[in-house]
């Protein structure tokens, strides 16, 4: 192989349309825009969603909801989970290596949901308040 006889390959190199060469290429005249009509016209187009005047579709249904942007940041545990991960102390750091909050979670909170028979203590994780009265009657703390 020599740099002078490189090509590239099969179909990977096409020539770019050339609009409005004359009748022979298919394009010439009205270069692929068909006839008269703003959409034909150099410049002349409209903004989107417009339909020509008629009241657009997102003009005309009614607006509905909302979705913070800020809740991909919380994060839930329940009593099972923490059951099932056997630690004495649980921090976001620890709930992150073991997948049961998602990587970008920074405000986790416990809820109950579940049994829970071994004391666990929580830094840095908030709990409803019938979860914290679950981890403190096992002998757990939430600070």
């Amino acid at each position: 192989m020599q740099l002078n006889t490189i090509k590239p390959s099969a179909g990977a190199k096409h020539a770019k349309r050339r609009v409005g060469r004359g009748i022979g290429s298919g394009l010439g005249k009205t270069a692929g825009r068909g006839h008269k009509g703003q959409k034909s016209r150099a410049g002349g187009y409209h903004k989107v969603g417009f339909e020509g005047g008629q009241m657009p579709m997102q003009r005309r249904l009614p607006k509905r909801g909302f979705k913070s942007q800020n809740l991909k940041f919380n994060a839930e545990v329940t009593l099972a989970a923490l059951e099932r991960l056997g630690l004495a102390e649980v921090d976001l750091l620890v709930l992150k290596t073991a997948r049961l909050v998602g990587q970008h979670a920074k405000n986790v909170k416990v809820i109950q949901s579940g049994k829970l028979s071994k004391p666990v203590k929580l830094n840095g994780i908030s709990a409803t308040a019938a979860a914290k009265l679950a981890i403190e009657a096992v002998g757990g703390a939430v600070a």
